[in-house]
């Protein structure tokens, strides 16, 4: 496993040391990666929790944005002629080895470009974060949470809610919490769109990954993540958020995308 070139990538922007630095000793003790720390904070305070050899940090003069920042990570580890990149939140904690099986994985499937961990919250439930690709209106139901029966049963179904957490399943949305990026697919497909501050950028990745190879859920290790709901919070997060949303929908289309139907029937297929 050592011989086999990964790295990882934590965008920080004013995060508490401890929690940063429990995520980053964790992923320095898999050995085999190089880390990343990309900060967009105003200031470079959080350079102290790199001073690790496999840790390296770079600071941005500006708030970059979550995929831009990613990306710098993204371009150093192609110049390095890695194979492997995780996307790390840090506010993600890991328990268990995720990265040996998610590789181990990759390596047995190359037709895999990109993949994700269950994600759990801190009580141990799952976060539903493997989707269908979006329609507008599932997301503006979902946002507004109009979860009245005829909601739900959509809600559900984007969610894929019904669909058993042990499962391995080929699903067109993943998460960027906590992603297994195989960097010679992202040669291909390009890596996260600056056009997305933040939000939708890893529904855009994902979607564009999922024309090309499979993007897997992998249950079969996981990691705790401390969702927060910022948009829900915050009325500056919530404008950056539509915003995105706008960039996405205009992007792929609005109510009339023959491929998020075409896309969509072939992830329910699985399941029947």
């Amino acid at each position: 496993m050592s011989n086999i070139g990964g790295s990882a990538s934590i965008v920080l922007f004013k995060n508490e040391t401890k929690v940063v630095q429990n995520t980053i000793l964790r992923v320095i003790e898999s050995q085999f990666l190089q880390v990343y720390l990309i900060d967009n904070s105003p200031t470079d305070v959080l350079k102290n929790i790199s001073k690790d050899s496999g840790v390296i940090y770079i600071h941005n003069s500006s708030n970059l944005g979550f995929g831009a920042a990613h990306n710098i990570a993204i371009r150093k580890a192609m110049e390095d002629g890695l194979k492997y990149h995780f996307i790390i939140n840090p506010d993600i904690e890991i328990k268990e080895d995720v990265f040996t099986p998610m590789i181990e994985y990759m390596e047995a499937n190359p037709d895999v470009g990109m993949m994700m961990p269950k994600v759990l919250n801190g009580d141990g439930s799952v976060q539903n974060l493997p989707k269908l690709l979006p329609h507008p209106a599932w997301i503006f139901r979902r946002k507004l949470k109009k979860m009245d029966p005829f909601s739900e049963t959509f809600i559900n179904k984007y969610e894929l809610r019904k669909v058993p957490y042990s499962l391995i399943y080929n699903v067109p949305i993943l998460s960027g919490c906590f992603t297994l990026l195989r960097l010679d697919a992202i040669k291909e497909v390009g890596k996260f769109d600056e056009k997305f501050f933040m939000y939708f950028e890893d529904f855009d990745l994902s979607r564009r990954m999922h024309k090309k190879y499979k993007t897997i859920y992998f249950p079969k290790v996981s990691v705790y993540h401390g969702y927060e709901g910022g948009a829900n919070k915050s009325w500056k997060l919530f404008k950056i958020y539509i915003k995105s949303m706008i960039t996405y929908f205009n992007k792929w289309g609005w109510f009339f995308d023959k491929e998020r139907k075409k896309f969509n029937k072939e992830t329910l297929a699985q399941f029947k």
